[in-house]
């Protein structure tokens, strides 16, 4: 009976500790009182798919020995995928708050995120969008479209609740 109640106390002590992932905002920053260097220990979780296209076309017109005007166009295309929940740390703050997640080990290999008021403080990756959603990503511009400009950072919060109890049966007593 006693390692019955040991193995509930254990369980219900594990199922109160689940982390679960809420957006990280600034009402997040406040409660938690996470300044940069506490920041750089928490992680950081992907909303929504992230695409990143990169394209680039070189043509060339030539005449050919029979003379036929030869035109040939070569169309390249790069894109980096960052699906829902992929893991990702904080880099820095950039100089209008905004921050700056890294997404894997290389020079420049972050993305920034911006806060927006009008979503409920919810930090929004932040592109050009005068210039077709233009991002940069390990020094080289990508572009996003609109669906990826739509994602925000997640934190997972585990809320621990400890609870001692002792428990005793009384007998009674007989006259």
């Amino acid at each position: 009976m006693n390692m019955k109640l040991i193995m509930i106390a254990v369980l219900s002590l594990f199922m109160a500790s689940c982390a679960s992932k809420v957006p990280f905002t600034e009402s997040v920053k406040k409660e938690y009182n996470l300044n940069e260097e506490n920041l750089k220990k928490v992680q950081f979780y992907t909303s929504s798919t992230i695409i990143l296209t990169k394209s680039a076309t070189q043509g060339n017109n030539e005449i050919s020995i029979d003379g036929k005007i030869v035109s040939s166009q070569q169309d390249e295309s790069n894109r980096l995928f960052i699906y829902p929940n992929t893991k990702c740390i904080f880099e820095k703050y950039g100089p209008a708050g905004e921050v700056f997640i890294r997404f894997e080990v290389g020079p420049a290999k972050t993305l920034k995120f911006v806060l927006r008021q009008q979503a409920n403080g919810k930090y929004y990756l932040d592109a050009n969008w005068k210039a077709n959603g233009e991002v940069e990503y390990g020094n080289e511009k990508y572009n996003i479209d609109s669906k990826s400009g739509n994602a925000f950072l997640l934190v997972a919060i585990r809320k621990m609740k400890k609870t001692k109890r002792k428990d005793r049966v009384v007998k009674g007593i007989k006259v």
